[in-house]
């Protein structure tokens, strides 16, 4: 436990000259931002924003230096806000947490307490941070689908990048609701693990990779979880069925999207964004409600790994190069 008038140590990104540099330093109470809620993490976990920021991509990390980590588990060590007392399990997810404000790569963050949401009953630090962003973008993905009636019977619901955080939990949730998933991924050796978690078909990523020009593609999905961009997404619009609905969370493959109007005003297709940084609060609620609920599971201990802040670099290293499968559990307190 890290007493609240005792140093702390954090992952903290600068600038020197023109490099950006990444060390372990020791902060205190002083250095952290305002707020009203001071938490002792737990548990944050390392997400493909995580690993931009830590390489100070201006686009995540606003101004430096910063501490990266977009999710946070753990207990309220101070508050000054009566929703929270010393000793409360919580989480935060989103917000400017890890982007504009500094994150859960640090033994103690402070955030305002409209950004803290009070662990679920079944949940627990590590549980909620395996679920994390990623799963929070799965549960917000997949209840646009919901919302919109979309249902099993209707046909397959396609899940683009399903190794990766976002997709592992996406195609676990529709597959619990009983939904036909078909798993799009580069790494095939990964074939049984996607069956395992409820994938019916695995397919390689030349099924979502049409380059022509036609406005549509014959109708395969239902509904489709995208987590890549690209050419991908507009594939899959283009191969969506009638009245489907697409939800798009990533650009790993592009920022892009070359596409006519026909897939919207002739199938009559839906393309909805997730934005879980800013998601209301009502909603933010009702998904974690969901996650620790109906929708609840528990991923195969061999999706999770955890690590020190003396490892994030290596792993940083993994992610960018697409050598992650599945969470990466980030744990302040290791030594």
């Amino acid at each position: 436990m890290t007493a609240i008038n005792e140093p702390f140590k954090a992952i903290m990104v600068e600038r020197v000259n023109d490099d950006v540099t990444q060390q372990i330093k020791t902060l205190t109470l002083d250095d952290l931002p305002t707020g009203e809620v001071v938490i002792e993490v737990q548990y944050s976990s390392m997400n493909y924003k995580d690993a931009l920021a830590y390489n100070g991509h201006p686009g995540v990390a606003r101004t430096l230096p910063h501490v990266p980590g977009i999710d946070c588990a753990g207990k309220v060590v101070e508050s000054s806000d009566d929703r929270y007392a010393v000793g409360d399990i919580v989480l935060v997810t989103g917000y400017s947490l890890g982007a504009e404000a500094w994150g859960g790569w640090s033994q103690l963050v402070r955030v305002p307490a409209d950004w803290v949401v009070p662990m679920p009953e079944s949940l627990d630090p590590r549980r909620a941070m395996a679920i994390g962003t990623a799963g929070f973008t799965a549960a917000q993905s997949v209840a646009q689908i919901v919302y919109r009636d979309i249902t099993p019977d209707d046909g397959p619901v396609v899940v683009t990048g399903a190794t990766g955080g976002v997709g592992i939990w996406s195609v676990a949730i529709l597959a619990k609701l009983g939904y036909q998933v078909t798993a799009v991924t580069g790494k095939s050796e990964q074939a049984a693990l996607l069956k395992e978690l409820g994938a019916a078909e695995i397919v390689g990523r030349d099924a979502v990779n049409d380059t022509s020009d036609r406005p549509l593609l014959k109708s395969q999905w239902a509904a489709a979880v995208d987590t890549v961009g690209g050419t991908p997404l507009t594939t899959i619009l283009r191969s969506t069925k009638h009245r489907g609905c697409v939800t798009a969370c990533g650009l790993v493959a592009g920022a892009d999207l070359p596409l006519t109007v026909h897939p919207f005003i002739l199938r009559g297709v839906t393309l909805a964004g997730i934005d879980s940084a800013k998601c209301p609060r009502p909603m933010r609620m009702e998904m974690w409600d969901k996650l620790s609920g109906d929708w609840q599971l528990d991923l195969p201990e061999t999706l999770l790994t955890e690590i020190g802040l003396s490892e994030v670099d290596d792993r940083v290293q993994q992610i960018m190069s697409g050598k992650v499968l599945g969470r990466t559990l980030v744990v302040p307190g290791r030594s």
